[in-house]
């Protein structure tokens, strides 16, 4: 089958079943290696506050890795294609991995905390190109997962906060 064979009806228009996908894919990417990391810290953390740590990344882990399919689906119902490989992910992602043998607790926090920021932003730079096109269904979930990142960003924020002023 050729790639026109394999494109889904849409009224998006051409250029919107281009870019859109593409944005898509590369997100995909982003949340995979966000949902990696936050799991290598899950099973990874240590310290005095071991179990609350190990809880919260838990609970992370799965609320991105929900978006997984969802990002996937929109790319194949307006017409485009999707992540086929971890070496597709590589070449994708923007978020950087975190392969260090020990990570501190504050310092896993802290860089998930960015990690999650820069998810957000590109959340919204997708968003923004789905208003371009009016491609309301995809806006629309992005303002969901927009949210839930918001929130990821303030636990870790809290969590990872030693006094009043930091």
């Amino acid at each position: 089958m050729t790639r026109a064979e394999l494109q889904s009806p849409t009224d998006l228009g051409s250029n919107a079943n281009r870019d859109i996908p593409a944005a898509l894919r590369a997100l995909l990417a982003d949340v995979f290696a966000v949902y990696l990391k936050t799991k290598n810290f899950h099973w990874h953390v240590s310290g005095s506050h071991f179990r609350d740590y190990h809880l919260m990344l838990d609970e992370q882990s799965d609320q991105i890795f929900a978006m997984t399919d969802e990002i996937a689906e929109r790319a194949r119902k307006i017409g485009g294609t999707t992540i086929r490989s971890i070496g597709h992910i590589a070449r994708e992602q923007r978020i950087i991995d975190n392969d260090a043998e020990y990570v501190d607790p504050q310092d896993m926090l802290a860089e998930l905390r960015s990690d999650n920021q820069q998810l957000t932003r590109e959340m919204r730079r997708v968003h923004e190109l789905c208003d371009e096109y009016g491609d309301v269904a995809t806006a629309s979930v992005l303002e969901n997962w927009i949210d839930e990142a918001e929130r990821r960003i303030w636990f870790l924020y809290e969590a990872g906060r030693t006094g009043p002023n930091s």
